[in-house]
């Protein structure tokens, strides 16, 4: 068996390659991009079903991001709705035969947790400059400085390892499982598995979102 954290090569392109994870990821932002844009093309005031069903989608994301960040939706909508599809998609990419899901590699998941990184800043310096970003390492004192730097960088690890380590773990134990047992016997376990990658899209968009709001500045420190 191999193990659980290589990806095989697809080909190679000079010093680079492309394993089979690299190629489910590109596949998988290509068939999201196309979605959208065939999905919204010919948007109307009267709803048609597709549409209907999109705006329900945006709407839930907005009412979450109010609920759980307490700002409105329009700023943040557009990261933490294609945060949350692009994880919810390649978690469920197991379904295709042969597929493994990319955050089931490490490299994918670290990306991921580098982007809400990047995001926390650049949403927290628009929220209030660099100024009031930077209060925010001095909330709700200065000496919670250094603990709320180390704390910056060890939330964005935990992110990286709590999706890997739920995502691999499913894949590894229904790969084990059909392994031993056939191909009927391991279905219940891949509807478990189906179930976990859901929650975990939904867990790590709220994470993301619950971040991006601890960087907004204070009150009476906005610009």
């Amino acid at each position: 068996m191999n193990s659980p954290l290589s990806s095989p090569p697809v080909w190679q392109i000079g010093p680079v390659t492309i394993t089979g994870d690299v190629v489910a990821t590109w596949v998988i932002m290509a068939v999201l991009v196309a979605a959208s844009l065939l999905a919204t093309r010919h948007l109307a005031l009267v709803p048609t079903r597709t549409q209907a069903v999109l705006e329900l989608i945006v709407g839930t994301v907005d009412q979450q991001i109010r609920d759980t960040m307490q700002l409105p939706p329009g700023r943040y909508r557009a990261f933490i709705g294609t945060l949350f599809g692009f994880i919810f998609v390649a978690n469920w990419s197991s379904l295709i035969p042969g597929v493994r899901p990319p955050t089931a590699h490490l490299e994918t998941d670290a990306a991921l947790a580098l982007l809400v990184f990047l995001a926390v800043i650049w949403f927290g310096v628009q929220a209030g400059g660099i100024r009031g970003y930077l209060a925010t390492f001095a909330t709700p004192n200065l000496v919670m400085v250094p603990l709320n730097v180390i704390e910056s960088v060890t939330r964005t690890f935990s992110l990286l390892v709590r999706l890997f380590g739920n995502v691999m773990s499913g894949v590894f134990v229904v790969g084990i499982v059909l392994s031993l047992a056939g191909l009927l016997v391991p279905i219940p376990l891949m509807a478990l598995d189906l179930l976990t990658g859901a929650v975990q899209a939904y867990i790590f968009a709220i994470l993301a979102m619950v971040f991006i709001a601890g960087a907004m500045p204070p009150k009476g420190n906005k610009q």
